[in-house]
């Protein structure tokens, strides 16, 4: 008797879980599921990942955790009691256990014989039983997508209803419920596809060139079964992809996660899980108008933000009508405009501007383009609407944004330049022909050659050590007295302990910072030597720039690239400044910062220790994008080294480890510390070292606060981070800030985690561990053994409330 009950429920659990269409008077009850006609896409009850909520939702037969569409992801259910219904109206109702209404939709019309059926792309649709007619759908799933982007969806508008058809990301991994980030169209202007946060553009896709997305091409299928389509017309503009292939086993989809990054995924079959194809963000370059009105974005340069031709950097102002910086390049010389003497330089290999204040039309060719553009004075650029076939025109209107470089070939795009403008681009080209010609000479390549000879020469280590190549240029004294005004004190930026920067522009145009050793600084030929042999061998976009040196006598200069907002210290304990610095660009620093330090630790081809990471050693460019400076007191790691000692602590108040102020021993996770310490000042706009509160340093506060459960009273309440809670998200990134800081300044160093587990707990949503008391180093925590005569100061510094010390250990 049992083995029969045991078959008839097996009969009924097999029955149910194969049911191919629901019928009016029909349900679901969690358990039961919807499957497509060839089982590739099945429909049920599920909980995503930890909760115990339950939803309505489409997963890939093969792979269940693959959750593509929910229908009540907003409303969930507490309990397995919820039912799924049709009614004779094609009605589509989900009801709890006390049958109230959950979700629900309605059809356009009523259909004589309605019926539920989930088809083999993943549509769930309601469809009179014998009309397999898509444009005959009384309602279908693939009009609101969730976080995936499936084949034969659609991204775009009814132009019409104003009907949107839009992915958005889920809340978390454990919460379906609509989240911060959608891909959508905007159909300002010539429509692009954009990724938003909210109301706000962060990354875009681009405009149709009549292939793809001008900033992105479509990836090479490894089974070539897909079809793009853009449809714009009077009613409506969307895209879409279809496959080719029917019941192909090659499976892929787009999918956006929590965190907005949007990825295409294939299955692969033999070893049953997704793999990663391709990610849309994929570089620096992604984020949206990175770099500012008429600048480009390089992924592969030092610096990636640069100006088009025939534009120069403009300086940076904050703009009190959106109380934003305001960045990017300005024309060198004006057009003539009306005098019709304006011409067009020609860009190739980039991604096309920003198209929401353009114009488009698919019947002139390129010719007219420019003669059309010519007449308004507004217009400052064009290019062909379709790429593919060079037909069309396109033209910009007012500010040029989100430019960046591509690595294939695609649209051209015109820029409108002053004709006197364009002679000038065309002398410098000569020029810069003729001076190469002329360096090739014999006599000047050999002088240049015993040049850098006598440098490395100057520059040789300790006998058995390995000679180091200088890629650098070297700089004549008198190139860079002139470059500076003979050094006047008008081109003066600071003053430290090792000597003065100034400001200085080279004949070419370049600007430059030339740090000056005065005769008598801390920093002695030792550390010269330190920062040139370091720096010079580390690129990133994160580090500062070293583009060459000066020795003459008893001077010695490093010439930097120029950063225009200075250091970072100039903003956060300005009380004026930090007002520029809103919560969005301090946490840019904080992680342009933590990517600099991991470079230094782990990716580049050393292993660097800073030793001095400070806000006044984090310099900003005018995109406030910040760059660590001054290598002077870096230590070079050999192998598998990852701490040393050394009986001459070098460093500054406020920002040492106490394993490194009291005993000499340093490490990465000495930098760590000092990290640590400057997401705090960053965050609260108040130094360390000073630190006017009871607490007795800010470690110490923000500790006492974390106890306290009252973190968010660190918050800099007079500057740009002033918030009022009305943003959980940001809440929420600043709690995380301050726990990753705390972690890092702890007491043991093994406790303190490394830079790579730094970025990701500054970037992840997973729960952070909770942090220890930290470690305090303030100048009465010195040990008796170092009294104030046993310590000597590098300098006066940059600020009146930092020392730079050199302390002599006696062991």
């Amino acid at each position: 008797m049992e083995v029969l009950m045991l078959f008839f429920l097996f009969i009924f659990i097999l029955n149910a879980s194969a049911l191919k269409i629901i019928t009016p008077g029909d349900s679901i009850k969690d358990g039961e599921t919807l499957e497509s006609d060839y089982g590739i896409f099945e429909l049920g009850f599920f909980s995503p990942g930890n909760s115990n909520n339950r939803y309505i939702g489409i997963w890939y037969k093969t792979s269940n955790t693959t959750v593509v569409w929910v229908a009540n992801r907003e409303d969930p259910i507490s309990d397995n009691n919820g039912v799924l219904s049709l009614d004779n109206n094609g009605t589509l109702a989900l009801f709890n256990a006390t049958n109230a209404l959950l979700w629900s939709m309605n059809t356009w019309r009523t259909p004589r014989e309605p019926v539920l059926k989930l088809l083999d792309s993943g549509n769930l649709v309601v469809k009179e039983r014998n009309d397999d007619n898509p444009l005959n759908y009384y309602w279908e799933s693939f009009d609101y997508p969730c976080d995936n982007f499936l084949p034969g969806m659609k991204i775009g508008k009814n132009l019409v209803t104003g009907f949107e058809y839009y992915t958005s990301a889920w809340k978390s991994s454990d919460d379906p419920s609509q989240g911060q980030y959608s891909l959508r169209m905007d159909t300002r202007g010539f429509p692009q596809l954009v990724v938003k946060k909210g109301s706000e553009t962060v990354y875009r896709v681009g405009s149709w060139d009549g292939h793809f997305f001008s900033g992105r091409k479509p990836e090479e299928n490894p089974v070539p079964i897909y079809s793009y389509h853009f449809v714009m017309n009077q009613n409506e503009v969307y895209f879409r992809f279809r496959s080719e292939v029917l019941n192909s086993s090659f499976i892929s989809r787009y999918a956006m996660n929590p965190s907005g990054l949007m990825q295409r995924f294939i299955w692969r079959e033999e070893r049953r899980e997704w793999q990663i194809f391709s990610t849309a963000q994929a570089d620096i370059c992604s984020t949206y108008n990175l770099c500012g009105s008429y600048e480009i974005c390089g992924s592969n340069s030092f610096t990636p933000c640069s100006c088009l031709q025939g534009f120069l950097p403009k300086s940076l102002t904050f703009n009190s009508t959106n109380n934003m910086l305001d960045s990017g390049c300005v024309r060198r010389i004006a057009l003539d405009c009306k005098g019709g003497s304006d011409v067009f330089f020609k860009l190739t290999r980039l991604k096309l501007p920003d198209t929401w204040n353009s114009w488009a039309n698919s019947t002139m060719n390129l010719e007219q383009c420019k003669d059309l553009c010519l007449q308004n004075c507004s217009c400052t650029a064009y290019a062909n609407l379709n790429a593919k076939e060079r037909t069309g025109c396109l033209l910009w209107f007012n500010q040029l944004i989100d430019i960046s470089e591509f690595s294939e070939d695609s649209q051209d795009l015109y820029i409108r330049l002053a004709k006197s403008e364009l002679d000038e681009i065309e002398r410098k080209k000569s020029k810069g022909k003729d001076k190469a010609v002329a360096i090739a000479t014999p006599i000047i390549l050999t002088m240049g050659l015993m040049l850098t000879m006598a440098l490395l020469y100057k520059f040789k280590t300790n006998a058995g050590k390995n000679k180091e190549r200088m890629e650098l240029t070297i700089f004549d004294f008198a190139t860079i007295a002139h470059a500076t005004n003979n050094f006047s004190t008008a081109n003066k930026l600071g003053q430290g302990g090792f000597g003065c920067v100034y400001k200085g522009l080279l004949e070419e145009g370049r600007e430059i910072a030339v740090k000056r050793l005065s005769k008598d600084s801390g920093q002695g030929l030792d550390e010269f030597k330190n920062e040139v042999t370091l720096i010079v061998k580390l690129q990133h976009r994160n580090l500062v720039k070293l583009f060459g040196c000066c020795i003459k006598g008893d001077e010695r200069m490093l010439i930097y690239e120029y950063l225009p907002n200075k250091s970072l210290d100039n903003f956060i304990f300005d009380k004026r400044r930090n007002k520029l610095v809103d919560w969005q660009r301090r946490f840019n620093i904080i992680d342009g910062i933590a990517r600099g330090l991991l470079y230094l630790h782990h990716d580049s081809r050393l292993r660097i220790i800073h030793r001095d990471l400070k806000a006044s050693n984090i310099l900003l460019d005018h995109n406030m994008n910040p760059k660590i400076s001054d290598f002077g007191l870096a230590r070079m790691f050999g192998g598998d080294q990852t701490e040393d000692k050394t009986r001459r602590v070098v460093g500054t108040y406020g920002y040492m480890s106490p394993e490194y102020a009291f005993y000499g021993r340093f490490s990465m996770k000495s930098d760590v510390f000092s990290f640590g310490v400057l997401i705090l000042e960053i965050i609260t706009g108040k130094r360390n070292r000073g630190y006017s509160d009871p607490d007795n340093n800010l470690l110490q506060h923000a500790w006492r606060l974390w106890t306290e459960e009252r973190s968010l009273d660190l918050i800099d309440a007079d500057g740009g981070t002033a918030y009022t809670g009305s943003d959980p998200y940001i809440t929420t990134e600043m709690v995380r800030c301050i726990n990753v800081a705390l972690l890092c300044v702890q007491q043991r160093p093994e406790d303190r985690p490394n830079m790579s587990s730094v970025l990701l707990m500054l970037g992840g949503e997973s729960t952070l561990p909770k942090p220890n008391r930290p470690g305090y180093f303030i100048e009465k925590d010195l040990p008796p053994s170092m009294a104030a005569d046993d310590y000597t100061s590098r300098g006066p510094s940059k600020s009146s409330n930092e020392l730079t010390i050199t302390i002599l250990d006696a062991r």
